[in-house]
């Protein structure tokens, strides 16, 4: 970080992520799945708006220059992670693996995102939602949850899904949680 990137007490000023996705297609499918490039935006523009909801306990800004996997997959890698992982025996639409490093190994590592195509592509039919817009919302939601934010607990959801809403109109597509 430059030092332009500091305010005059030193705090950090307008700074914007700059994280590295690396993308694994483990699916077969034919259906949508978003380029590099989508996938880096919707990364990077949901650090930057965790980064100013500046929650306790949510730093997103140690995460800005971090490393990301997103593994694209097909129902049956998405059914048996679930399945090990959250012990739900079907496929999900995707999953949040945060990095969990000791602390002096100082890899900048947010974590990785599993993402079910086949799924995510009936949920968007589902929801009456395009397909890019459902992939942003993914992903957004996964990284969300890579950040710490959750929603088990009604106030957490509330916060969330307003935080993931702020999100996805900022990158100019439909609120994620209204009805079409």
């Amino acid at each position: 970080m430059s030092d332009s990137d500091h305010n005059a007490n030193g705090d950090e000023a307008h700074a914007t992520a700059n994280t590295l996705v690396d993308l694994q297609c483990a699916s077969d499918s034919e259906l949508f799945s978003p380029s590099q490039a989508q996938l880096t935006l919707w990364v990077n523009q949901a650090l930057n708006f965790a980064h100013q909801e500046g929650l306790d306990g949510i730093q997103a800004h140690k995460h800005f220059n971090s490393d990301i996997t997103v593994r694209i997959v097909d129902e049956a890698e998405s059914q048996t992670l679930n399945r090990d992982y959250r012990g739900k025996d079907a496929p999900t639409n995707v999953l949040s693996f945060p990095s969990d490093l000791p602390d002096f190994i100082e890899e900048p590592l947010l974590g990785d995102l599993i993402i079910c195509t086949q799924v995510v592509s009936d949920e968007a039919c589902t929801q009456h939602k395009t397909l890019e817009a459902h992939w942003a919302h993914m992903v957004v939601h996964g990284t969300l949850h890579l950040l710490g934010y959750d929603h088990i607990e009604d106030d957490e959801a509330q916060v969330m899904e307003a935080l993931e809403t702020r999100i996805l109109v900022a990158l100019h597509y439909p609120a994620p949680y209204t009805e079409q």
